[in-house]
């Protein structure tokens, strides 16, 4: 047991939490793979753990960002809580070095498999809950998802969207839009659109359909303004 102990500082030290219960970390690693049965697995301990990862950084976002309406809110979490930033979070930790896997499973690479590292992320977390309550398991988290919080690595809103709320943050009317062209054949129509919000020089784009063009139209009036599509506020 000590030298499982020893074993396990480095996994601690990244997480930054030290386990009371050896058991219960140990089984926070175990795939099915290297169990007796499933309860034997990390299974149960990553769905407590998912339900934890989803109030805090629910929390998390209504603490951060009070102008937010609940949608927005809802796409923030979907961005932190998906499958590829839980898995970037448990390399981060070096799980995967610490996954107990059979032996056939560890020689087909299974311990870097994006959806077995999600797993386990969140099978920790809910490790962490059960070993030393919310808090510890809240600070767990936070360490890990609010730098992501505080830098999505992907546009939350559409286009459309995030210049109609950029626009009707200062005050100003909605978008329009205009269909300037439209060419080629009936089966496959190409359109020119064209994008003006008052003050500002318009912007054309094409596409297939109107909705593609008027999409494309507000992501190039985004980018000549220099307007973040995550926030609404102009970049620095």
């Amino acid at each position: 047991m000590a030298q499982r102990h020893r074993e396990l500082g480095p996994l601690e030290l990244n997480i930054g939490h030290s386990f009371k219960s050896r058991d219960l970390v140990n089984l926070a690693l175990t795939h099915v793979s290297a169990a007796n049965g499933r309860r034997e697995t990390y299974q149960r301990l990553e769905f407590l753990g998912d339900r934890v990862l989803g109030l805090v950084v629910a929390e998390m976002l209504y603490a951060a960002f009070p102008e937010a309406e609940e949608g927005e809110l809802s796409r923030r979490l979907a961005d932190l809580v998906r499958r590829e930033s839980c898995a970037e979070v448990a390399l981060e930790w070096g799980a995967e070095a610490f996954l107990r896997l059979g032996d056939g499973e560890r020689q087909a690479g299974t311990n870097n498999k994006m959806a077995i590292l999600s797993d386990i992320c969140e099978s920790l977390i809910g490790a962490v809950f059960l070993d030393a309550g919310y808090d510890a398991a809240k600070g767990v988290v936070t360490r890990a998802f609010e730098p992501r919080m505080r830098s999505p690595r992907r546009p939350l809103r559409d286009p459309k969207t995030a210049l109609q709320e950029w626009a009707q943050a200062r005050g100003l009317e909605a978008p329009l839009y205009r269909e300037m062209a439209r060419c080629g054949p009936h089966h496959a129509p190409e359109f020119t659109i064209s994008v003006t919000v008052a003050g500002f020089p318009p912007v054309e784009a094409k596409g297939m359909s109107k909705r593609a063009a008027e999409q494309a139209a507000a992501a190039g009036f985004i980018a000549r303004e220099g307007i973040d599509s995550n926030n609404g506020a102009n970049a620095p």
